[in-house]
């Protein structure tokens, strides 16, 4: 079962989102892609899909590929200026593939379908004992560019090192901007290596969110919150976005009104008779709210709602519901087939899918997205993402309190 509006592959594995820029009316969204495999390869590509918004994106071809002394593109980002566009990403070699190189690539064509690689721009810093060097994400500052990148000591410290550039050529070494060992757990713990780790401001609260990754097993996201300056990143607060073992890699992007926002690999959710693993999660737009980052399902996601099922019933196998109760139980069933089970007290959600369960912090209005196998969960309080299995009849929604609202979704281009 296929979902219809979160993005999968024709064929093939998918994981980290990345390069997501709105241009010309439409968004292209790049994203790791492993062709003709179930499972994750180091032999990593970088997939495009461009799409009027992130729920209605169609694949075309691959944009960067192994070859020219990379054996794997990994994660990275894209930067335009003025007429320049660069994508730095992670160039690794088998069989020590856990410290990369950041190369450039710049595009062929004005539609970003081709592009020439170019030279390793960034490597990993001598005099520190690293066992982790990828993900480069850059950001204009007032002196010029800035460069981070996440890796992992050997003693157990995650950092996000920086460098500088005045012209996205030639880059300038300039230390830590950010680090926590992994011996601190409270209020959050954040692993030994923060992959993908991108700055912000959102709301004027300056933020760096990641993944959180220890020993080869990928966690959650999380977040710092506290003041950058001039490459250094004070943290006067840690937070967890997600919680489950579905969302990873946080991508960050600048909407069609230029706002910050976030989209996620969704673990767990494949066909194996249809060839494809990884999904793509809806877009969320990010807020601040008393020193915690806050992501909310973004308005293209109400964009695609039809008409509200008055009575709980959805004739395919994609809504959005809200449901806005301190307490209570909330039932989605298929057919005869209970789906899930969500059971509310005023601080959290008990989750149950089949025989596992998940207890999930909670605050306010419950946003629950289903499509297909795909299930997000949303409130101010974190994300939750997993897998469910729907029948083809159809959903009831039911709750035992509070005001529920159902919106079937309506299909734009097809995934994939």
């Amino acid at each position: 079962m296929r979902p219809t509006l979160h993005f999968t592959a024709r064929t093939g594995w998918i994981n980290d989102p990345h390069g997501i820029t709105h241009r010309d009316g439409q968004y292209h969204a790049f994203f790791q892609y492993v062709p003709d495999r179930m499972s994750w390869a180091p032999n990593c590509h970088w997939g495009h899909a461009t799409g009027p918004d992130l729920l209605s994106l169609t694949e075309t071809s691959v944009a960067i590929e192994p070859g020219d002394g990379d054996d794997g593109i990994w994660t990275g980002c894209l930067v335009v200026d003025g007429d320049e566009t660069v994508i730095f990403y992670t160039a690794t070699s088998v069989p020590d593939f856990g410290i990369g190189r950041i190369r450039a690539a710049h595009p062929l064509d004005a539609d970003w379908l081709e592009w020439r690689k170019g030279d390793v721009v960034v490597e990993a810093p001598d005099g520190l004992d690293l066992i982790a060097f990828r993900d480069p994400f850059v950001r204009r500052e007032a002196s010029g560019w800035r460069m981070f990148v996440g890796a992992a000591h050997r003693d157990g410290t995650a950092m996000a090192l920086a460098w500088t550039s005045t012209d996205l050529r030639s880059w300038t070494y300039d230390g830590v901007a950010l680090a926590r060992s992994a011996t601190e757990r409270e209020p959050v713990w954040m692993g030994a290596l923060w992959e993908c780790p991108q700055f912000f401001q959102v709301d004027g609260v300056d933020v760096m969110v990641s993944s959180v990754w220890d020993a080869d097993v990928l966690h959650y996201a999380g977040y710092a919150t506290g003041a950058y300056r001039d490459g250094r990143f004070d943290a006067a607060g840690w937070g967890r976005l997600t919680y489950g073992d579905g969302y990873y890699a946080p991508s960050l992007f600048l909407d069609a009104a230029g706002r910050p926002c976030l989209s996620f690999w969704i673990r767990g959710v494949a066909d194996e008779q249809a060839g494809w693993a990884g999904a793509h999660s809806v877009p969320f737009l990010l807020s601040a709210a008393d020193g915690a980052l806050v992501a909310t399902p973004h308005s293209d996601v109400a964009a695609h709602r039809g008409d509200r099922a008055d009575d709980g019933r959805v004739a395919g196998l994609i809504a959005d519901i809200e449901w806005d109760a301190t307490a209570g139980e909330l039932t989605v069933a298929s057919g005869e087939a209970p789906v899930l089970h969500i059971f509310r007290s005023p601080e959290t959600a008990v989750v149950t899918i089949g025989d596992d369960e998940w207890t999930v912090p909670a605050s306010g209005t419950l946003r629950i997205i289903l499509d297909g196998p795909v299930l997000e969960l949303a409130t101010a309080a974190g994300l939750f993402a997993a897998t469910v299995h729907p029948t083809a009849e159809g959903l009831q929604v039911s709750a035992s309190a509070g005001t529920l609202e159902v919106f079937p979704l309506m299909t734009g281009s097809s995934s994939g």
